[in-house]
């Protein structure tokens, strides 16, 4: 069933082989093809409008009143490129290869090297958008480090590098959009996908204003919809990230894969009081000059200024002297944790500091603010301390996911014509994500793979001349309308956020930072009960037509309590530690990640076998030709 389509040859050939051997769609057909494309973040604009550009009519969707207003917007860090500015080293196969080994060897190595060939090309694309990438004195653009690297390759904007990023692929969509080849659709949010004949010919999406269900078809669908990151209820993510229409396509078809790969992003600001609803994200451009301790006293209770040196335990330093500070996000969580664990939390025990005073005693405080004034201003309005003075408190925080929808080499899905692309699909980041490579990914799909790949499949299927009223679409909008009756019709007595967030601290206790086989079979008991009791007992005021944020939330619930059972089960078959994913019962003597790459080097794609079924795995191996699969060590 997973035919991954990794073409032949050389692994540094392979792209480039590709675009040759793949079919063209010459530019008077392309008006003959309609697109719809489920998203506008980096991905989803960045992919609308280089359709657009080609000649493709195109669909686009969006949950928000603007296309601007997607999650992208609020990616800080950066973004990565084999550039070498600086003449530090860096090269298409270093970045490949620390692409790779950060993500713990659970990746295919074919699409992790395509992504590095392209990223030059992004930064030259942006650049000619008029991003305003940071520049160093001389004019040059300027680049800095991130963790899991040791050379200077990401690539910033002042304020947010993700909404400068948006910003550019916003502005190529709406010259599209003002040239009529694209048509927007605001206030949508996908309900359901339209599968014909095998091959996917539309979805069926509810306007959120009105509360009618509408139906779109056409030739290829491609979905940018994002991660899940917020069915831990807490997360970095935007309140309406969801999972529903990856899932609502995986209850299609569509295998869904490695769900249990969450990743945890070390600076976070820490959780403040029970009623939060979202947790904030720092940048982890913070690691290049902060430095991260903890006191070597358990319980100290005194300010961070007056613990003299002595007394603290700068432990990422000591732990890890290659990498210090900048170890990849699942080691300086799963560090952080370790350190709380034992006692030695901050700000009540679960947190640790984040200083910077060095740096400023180095460089001066001007040029600090310089770099990250923005975020030393946000961080003191949410807690009103001064980080140019003490230490910043964070905290790791569900941020990224790692699964999601399987896809082949042509970023398509187990579905004919379903594309998915950016954090939606199962991603090249492997089983942990290196920081600033998800907007590489999300604009190297959207600019420089799909244009190419969706033409290959447009070119040998054809147009899809859908019926307006084929049983299939028939049937996929009366199944949307089924469930928002239902979800209507229970009036019950609980909130949607309450149960949303017993679900979410379920999660974070037994398939969080850390999870192991009791937990996790405590979890897979309890989530039928919660799912049960949803059911039975949510409130949903109001009525389905018009504006109805709750049921919004309902529909999205919905779904999450059926996929946080199969991110459980996910998690309990794969009996190995790996990246963002830990096993309590498979780590070294030193506390590390332990993978068994016997028996778990593979991708695990899960095939929807009907409601209250076990879904059936798939397993595509993961075969290493260039970069030999070892334990990861950043000492």
């Amino acid at each position: 069933m997973l035919n991954s389509k990794i073409p032949g040859g050389p692994l540094a050939q392979k792209w480039s082989r590709h675009q040759f051997e793949m079919r063209l769609v010459n530019p008077a057909n392309k008006r003959k093809f309609t697109v719809i494309v489920v998203g506008t973040g980096l991905a989803g604009a960045s992919a609308s409008a280089s359709l657009s550009e080609l000649g493709y009519n195109v669909k686009t969707f969006c949950i928000n009143d603007s296309p601007r207003r997607a999650h992208s917007i609020a990616a800080q860090g950066g973004i990565n490129a084999a550039k070498n500015y600086p003449n530090d080293g860096d090269s298409v196969h270093r970045l490949f290869y620390d692409t790779v080994k950060g993500g713990d060897y659970r990746a295919r190595e074919a699409n992790v090297h395509r992504l590095a060939e392209v990223s030059a090309a992004i930064i030259d694309h942006c650049a000619a958008q008029g991003v305003p990438f940071a520049r160093d004195y001389a004019g040059y653009l300027d680049n800095r480090s991130f963790g899991g690297a040791q050379v200077s390759r990401t690539f910033y904007a002042r304020g947010q590098t993700g909404q400068q990023l948006l910003l550019g692929a916003y502005g190529a969509l709406m010259k599209e959009a003002a040239g009529g080849n694209v048509t927007l659709f605001p206030r949508r949010e996908m309900a359901d996908l339209v599968v014909v004949n095998g091959r996917a010919a539309g979805i069926v999406v509810r306007n959120l204003l009105t509360g009618k269900l509408e139906t779109h078809l056409g030739d290829a669908v491609v979905l940018a919809t994002g991660g899940y990151g917020n069915v831990f209820y807490l997360s970095t993510n935007g309140k309406t990230c969801n999972v529903s229409a990856a899932w609502r396509a995986h209850k299609r078809g569509a295998c869904f894969a490695n769900p249990c790969f969450t990743q945890i992003h070390p600076t976070c600001i820490p959780v403040h009081g029970d009623l939060q609803s979202k947790l904030t994200l720092m940048s982890e451009s913070l690691r290049n000059d902060g430095r991260i301790w903890v006191s070597r006293v358990p319980g100290d209770t005194r300010h961070a200024n007056d613990i003299p040196e002595g007394d603290r335990n700068y432990y990422l330093e000591e732990k890890y002297p290659s990498f210090g500070n900048l170890v990849p996000r699942d080691v300086a969580s799963r560090n952080a944790k370790n350190v709380c664990d034992a006692g030695f939390g901050v700000g009540g025990g679960n947190a640790v500091y984040l200083d910077f005073n060095d740096a400023i005693r180095r460089q001066g405080a001007a040029v600090i603010r310089g770099k990250y004034g923005n975020l030393f201003d946000m961080y003191q309005r949410i807690t009103d301390d001064d980080p140019y003075t003490e230490p910043m408190m964070i905290f790791p925080a569900i941020h990224y996911t790692m699964g999601g929808l399987w896809v082949d080499y042509n970023l398509m899905s187990t579905v004919p014509g379903l594309h998915v692309i950016g954090e939606a699909n199962f991603s090249d980041h492997g089983a942990n994500r290196l920081g600033a490579s998800a907007l590489m990914q999300g604009l190297a799909d959207g600019y420089f793979v799909l244009p190419y790949t969706l033409g290959d499949y447009l070119a040998q299927a054809g147009p899809a001349k859908t019926p307006d009223d084929a049983p299939e679409v028939r049937e996929s909008e009366q199944s949307a309308a089924d469930r928002i009756t239902r979800l209507m019709g229970i009036r019950g007595k609980r909130t949607v956020n309450d149960i949303h967030r017993e679900l979410g601290l379920l999660l974070w206790d037994k398939c969080g930072m850390a999870r192991n086989e009791r937990g996790l079979t405590e979890a897979l008991g309890r989530i039928p009960e919660i799912r049960e009791e949803f059911w039975g007992n949510v409130n949903i005021p109001g009525e389905p037509g018009g504006f109805n944020q709750v049921l919004e939330r309902a529909v999205r619930l919905a779904d999450f309590l059926e996929f946080a059972e199969l991110m459980v089960l996910d998690a309990l078959e794969r009996r190995e530690s790996c990246g963002g994913h830990f096993r309590e019962e498979s780590q070294t003597e030193d506390g590390e990640a332990k993978r068994d790459d016997e028996n778990f080097s593979h991708v695990s794609a899960w095939e929807h076998a009907g409601d209250g079924k076990r879904p059936v795995l798939h397993k595509e191996p993961l075969v290493f030709e260039v970069a030999h699969p070892s334990q990861r060590s950043y000492k």
